[in-house]
């Protein structure tokens, strides 16, 4: 009875989790304005939205631009957090622990705190706070501070001899960093990296606050045709784009785990 208990209570969690997800993943083969139980068993099932999409040039290219801001933040970010957590873990005393506080600010922070303080940055420095620039730093900041968190917990697991060794036996610093560590963190870096690509495709307020004119990611485009549902057409396709955005991130997530459990095994 206990263990029924159990499974029925992590039953209900998971489908109040992926309900909605699961609602959008079928109702994006109904082609109708306005989702309805009854409207979607008068028009029957087909692929009308997902021709739509990939017919629509205006919605197909903030795709890709959002795609390709998402790929320069994550291989940014992953650089720069790997870095950071490299630093941090190897810095003694005090100063580790102080940078290692600090990282994890804008992971705690309101997100609306850090777009305002970008916008007033960039307005002050730069005199422009709209730029496709102050859009990957945007990006950066919130993006950063996760692939630190997801390198860190690999460099304590590290064998903290292997470093050692490799400098013993003539090796320098940086060819002991590249031939010896990275190796070892090669998973929390990967992890990191598709969760920067995964936070950037799904912020939304930063973007607001920093994109310049006539440029759209794919949640800002969301949100205004949301707002102006009446007069925007192509708002059904984007339960098209939406199911494969969740298929596709479910795909690399149960490739990224089968991978580390063949790592695990050797």
């Amino acid at each position: 009875m206990k263990k029924f208990i159990q499974v029925f209570y992590i039953a209900l969690v998971l489908i109040f989790i992926y309900a909605p997800i699961l609602t959008l993943v079928l109702y994006s083969f109904v082609d109708i304005p306005v989702v309805s139980i009854s409207a979607a068993l008068e028009t029957g099932f087909s692929t009308n939205l997902y021709v739509q999409l990939f017919n629509d040039q205006a919605l197909m290219k903030i795709v890709w631009d959002t795609l390709f801001l998402a790929l320069i933040v994550a291989i940014l970010a992953t650089i720069l957090g790997t870095l950071g957590a490299i630093g941090i873990f190897y810095s003694k005393g005090k100063l580790g622990k102080a940078v290692s506080a600090a990282s994890r600010i804008p992971v705690i922070n309101a997100e609306i705190v850090t777009a305002v303080a970008l916008v007033l940055l960039f307005a002050f420095v730069f005199s422009e706070s709209r730029s496709y620039f102050a859009m990957v730093i945007g990006h950066l900041v919130i993006t950063t501070p996760f692939v630190v968190l997801s390198v860190m917990p690999k460099l304590k697991q590290m064998d903290a001899n292997l470093y050692e060794a490799a400098l013993d036996l003539g090796a320098s610093p940086f060819k002991a960093l590249v031939s010896v560590v990275l190796p070892e963190i090669l998973s929390g870096i990967l992890s990191g990296f598709m969760m920067s690509i995964t936070l950037s495709l799904d912020d939304y307020i930063i973007s607001a606050y920093t994109k310049p004119a006539g440029f759209d990611t794919i949640s800002t485009y969301v949100y205004g045709a949301m707002a102006k549902s009446n007069a925007n057409s192509s708002l059904p396709a984007l339960r098209a784009l939406s199911a494969i955005i969740f298929v596709v991130i479910i795909l690399v997530v149960v490739a990224k785990n089968i991978s580390t459990r063949k790592q695990e095994a050797k």
